[in-house]
C-alpha cells in the first residue's frame, strides 16, 4: 500500500471493498507519492518518536510513518476506511488503530486518544510526540490548536497537510490580512514553516482549494514564558473579535465591567501603544507583554477582593 496510492489503485481498492470517499469527513487522498514521502521525511521521525496520525485513510502515509517511528497511533473516523487500512497494514506490529473522531468537541481532544498517547509515551524512555498527517480540512484548526493547550503531551513537532489559506494564517506576519489570533497562538509557541504548496490535482477527489504541507517545530523555551496558556489563548482570540476596531476600543470592550478605562490607558501608555493602533499591527512579543500586563492586573484585583 505504501507505494501504490494512485487514483487507479484507490478507485479499484474501494470498489472491491464497496466503499467510496465521504465528503463530510473531508476525505481527499494524496495521490502524488513523492508528496506522501515528503510529509513523512519532513517529520524527521526516529524510533524514539510516538507518531500520531489523524485521518488514516487507506494507510499509505501510515505505512511510511510506521517504518520510521517507534510507535504510530492512527485515528480514522470512517469505520470502512479504518477496516481497509488495518487489512493493508496487517504486517506492521507498531501501529495502534483508533476508529473514532479525534475530537471530543471543538475545544477538546478525544479522551481515548489522550489516554492512548500517554500510555505509549510512558513506555518509551525519552519519548517524543509528533503529529504527522494528511489532515481532513474540517479538523485541522481545532486539532492543532488543542494539541498546543496540553501540558504533558505537547508534540515536539507537527507536520501536516492543511488548506493553504490556513497555512498562510499560521505563518502570517504583523500588518498582513492573514495575521490574527491563530498566528499569535501558534507563533508564541512554535516555529512554523510552509514546506510545500500543493494544487488540487495531487488529490483524489480534488478539493476546490490549494493545500500546503506545513511543519511546526515547538519551541519549549517560548512555551515556558507563558505562565497561563488558557488566559493567553482567550486574550488573543478576544483581540480579533472586532478586527477593524482600534486597539484601545477592543480592550475597553474585552475588559468591560472588569477594568476601568484608566487602567487600560495606563497599560497602553506603559508599553507605548497609544494612538491609532490595531491589534493586527502588533508583533507576537508585544502582544504577549500586553497580555501579561492585563493578567497581572486582574490577579491583583482578584486578590484584593
Amino acid at each position: 500500500m505504501v507505494n501504490r496510492q494512485t487514483t487507479t489503485f484507490l478507485k479499484q481498492r474501494m470498489e472491491e471493498a464497496g466503499i467510496r470517499p465521504v465528503s463530510k469527513f473531508g476525505q481527499n487522498f494524496l495521490i502524488d507519492l513523492n508528496l506522501v514521502n515528503m510529509i513523512a521525511d519532513s517529520a524527521n521521525l526516529t524510533k524514539q518518536d510516538i507518531a500520531v496520525e489523524v485521518g488514516t485513510g487507506t494507510g499509505s502515509l501510515t505505512g511510511l510513518i510506521a517504518q520510521k517511528a517507534g510507535r504510530v497511533i492512527t485515528v480514522e473516523i470512517d469505520q470502512n476506511l479504518s477496516q481497509l487500512a488495518q487489512e493493508e497494514l496487517a504486517s506492521f506490529d507498531n501501529i495502534i488503530f483508533l476508529q473514532q473522531d479525534a475530537l471530543r468537541n471543538k475545544n477538546n481532544l478525544s479522551s481515548l486518544l489522550i489516554e492512548t498517547i500517554r500510555e505509549e509515551m510512558a513506555g518509551v524512555d525519552g519519548a517524543r510526540l509528533k503529529l504527522v498527517a494528511n489532515l481532513p480540512y474540517n479538523i485541522a484548526t481545532p486539532l492543532i490548536t488543542n494539541l498546543l493547550t496540553l501540558d504533558d503531551i505537547v508534540p515536539t513537532s507537527m507536520t501536516v497537510t492543511i488548506q493553504k489559506e490556513l497555512a498562510d494564517r499560521i505563518v502570517a506576519r504583523p500588518g498582513t490580512k492573514d495575521y490574527g489570533a491563530l498566528s499569535l497562538w501558534i507563533q508564541a509557541q512554535c516555529s512554523p514553516e510552509i514546506v510545500r504548496i500543493m494544487s488540487p490535482q495531487v488529490f483524489w477527489p480534488r478539493p476546490k482549494v490549494d493545500s500546503a504541507i506545513i511543519h511546526l517545530e515547538t519551541d519549549f523555551n517560548k512555551r515556558r514564558r507563558i505562565p497561563d496558556l488558557a488566559y493567553y489563548h482567550r486574550f488573543v482570540r478576544n483581540l480579533f473579535i472586532h478586527r477593524r476596531k482600534l486597539l484601545r476600543g477592543v480592550l475597553v470592550s474585552v475588559f468591560k465591567n472588569e477594568l476601568s478605562k484608566q487602567q487600560i490607558d495606563n497599560v497602553l501608555e506603559g508599553l507605548n501603544l497609544t494612538g491609532k493602533l490595531r491589534a493586527e499591527q502588533l508583533a507576537v512579543p508585544v502582544v504577549f507583554e500586553l497580555c501579561e500586563r492585563f493578567r497581572e492586573i486582574q490577579q491583583q484585583e482578584d486578590k484584593a477582593l
